[in-house]
C-alpha cells in the first residue's frame, strides 16, 4: 500500500469537485479499491501502486478539461475513468469557456479580427461604439493567454474619469474609492473565471486591476495588459502606459472616440495616439461599428440615432459657415 498526494490547484474546487462533493463522490464510487480523501486542492490516495498510478493520470486529466471548460459534468468522468475520450462540442471562434462552460466567442466578424490582430501583433488598438464587445474580448484573450501559460499576469486599467459627472469625494479605502471605475471589468473576469479562482488570482496579484495613474515607473513583461476606456487618457497618460510594455507582453488599448468625457480644452490621448502611431509595423488596429453591437438591440438603433444626430450637426454647422462667408 502507498500513499499519493495529488496538487489540483488550476481549477474551482467547487466545479471540479461537484456540488455536495458530488463528483469526488462519483470518483470514490468508480475507484472502490482505493482510500481517497480531499480537501482544498490537495486529493490524498492511498491503495496499491498500479491502482494509485491510474487514478492519479486520470486526476489529472479531469483537471485539465475542467480547466479548458470551467465545468466538470459526471458523463466526463465516467468517461475518463473508462479510459474514452470525452465527446468535446466543437464551436467555430471559441476563444475560452467562461464560468459552467459558456462558450465565449468572436461573434461578429470585427471581434474574430480582434483574436486575430491580436495573435499577430504586439500591441492592438480596439475602436468602436458601446456595446461592440471590444472590452469583453479583449479581456477573454487575456485569460485564454493566462490559462495556456502563454503569461505569468493579466493587467487590466482603466483612466478614473466620470462620465459627465461629478461624483465627489467617494468613502472608503484607496480600493474602495478606485473600485466603482474599474466595475465593468471585474463584471467580465467574473463572466470567465469561477469565484473562487478569481479571488485566488487577485490576491495572488496574478490578476490586477488598476487605475491608470498606477501604471506609473512599471516595466509590465511576461502580461496581457487591457487599457479600456482609452479615449479618456490624456496624450501623457496613454504615451506613458504603452511604453510600460515589457518582454513577452501584449497589450490591447480599447477606446470610442465619440465617448471622450475629457474637458473640451484637453486632447484625447488616444485620439493623438492613433495618429501619431498610424502604420507603425507590430501595432494592430480593429474598428468596431454600430453592425458589431452585441446587448439589447435598443443599443444599436440609440447610436444610430445619435450618429445621424452628430452628421446633421455638422452639416448644420458647414452651411452655416458657407452662409457667413456669402
Amino acid at each position: 500500500m502507498i500513499e499519493r498526494i495529488i496538487i489540483v490547484d488550476s481549477v474551482d474546487p467547487v466545479t471540479f469537485y461537484g456540488v455536495n462533493n458530488a463528483n469526488i463522490q462519483l470518483i470514490r464510487n468508480l475507484f472502490p479499491k482505493l482510500r481517497i480523501a480531499a480537501r482544498g486542492s490537495i486529493i490524498k490516495v492511498i491503495g496499491d501502486d498500479v491502482e494509485t498510478s491510474l487514478f492519479e493520470q486520470t486526476v489529472k486529466k479531469l483537471e485539465e478539461y475542467c480547466a479548458k471548460y470551467n465545468k466538470l459534468p459526471q458523463e466526463v468522468i465516467i468517461d475518463m475513468v473508462r479510459g474514452e475520450s470525452p465527446k468535446e462540442v466543437k464551436l467555430d471562434d471559441v476563444i475560452i469557456y467562461g464560468v459552467n462552460g459558456k462558450p465565449i466567442v468572436g461573434r461578429t466578424p470585427n471581434q474574430q479580427r480582434l483574436v486575430k490582430a491580436f495573435q499577430e501583433n504586439d500591441l492592438t488598438f480596439a475602436l468602436g461604439p458601446a456595446g461592440t464587445g471590444k472590452t469583453y474580448v479583449a479581456i477573454a484573450l487575456a485569460v485564454k493567454a493566462l490559462k495556456n501559460r502563454q503569461v505569468k499576469k493579466i493587467i487590466l486599467s482603466r483612466p478614473a474619469v466620470e462620465a459627465g459627472e461629478k461624483l465627489g469625494f467617494l468613502p472608503g479605502d484607496m480600493k474602495e474609492k478606485i473600485d466603482p471605475y474599474l466595475q465593468p471589468l471585474y463584471d467580465a473576469l467574473e463572466d470567465m473565471i469561477p469565484a473562487v479562482k478569481l479571488k485566488e488570482y487577485m490576491e495572488s496579484n496574478v490578476i490586477q486591476i488598476a487605475p491608470l495613474a498606477f501604471m506609473r515607473g512599471r516595466t509590465l513583461s511576461d502580461a496581457v495588459i487591457v487599457l479600456d476606456e482609452a479615449q479618456n487618457t490624456t496624450a501623457h497618460q496613454i504615451k506613458m502606459f504603452m511604453t510600460r510594455l515589457g518582454l513577452g507582453s501584449k497589450m490591447i488599448v480599447t477606446g470610442d472616440i465619440t465617448q471622450i468625457d475629457l474637458p473640451r480644452t484637453v486632447t484625447s490621448g488616444l485620439v493623438q495616439a492613433l495618429g501619431i502611431l498610424r502604420g507603425v509595423p507590430g501595432i494592430g488596429r480593429v474598428e468596431f461599428d454600430r453592425r458589431d453591437i452585441v446587448r439589447h438591440r435598443l443599443v444599436q438603433l440609440i447610436v444610430e440615432a445619435y450618429q445621424n444626430y452628430d452628421e446633421e450637426q455638422r452639416e448644420a454647422a458647414a452651411r452655416a459657415k458657407e452662409e457667413q462667408k456669402e
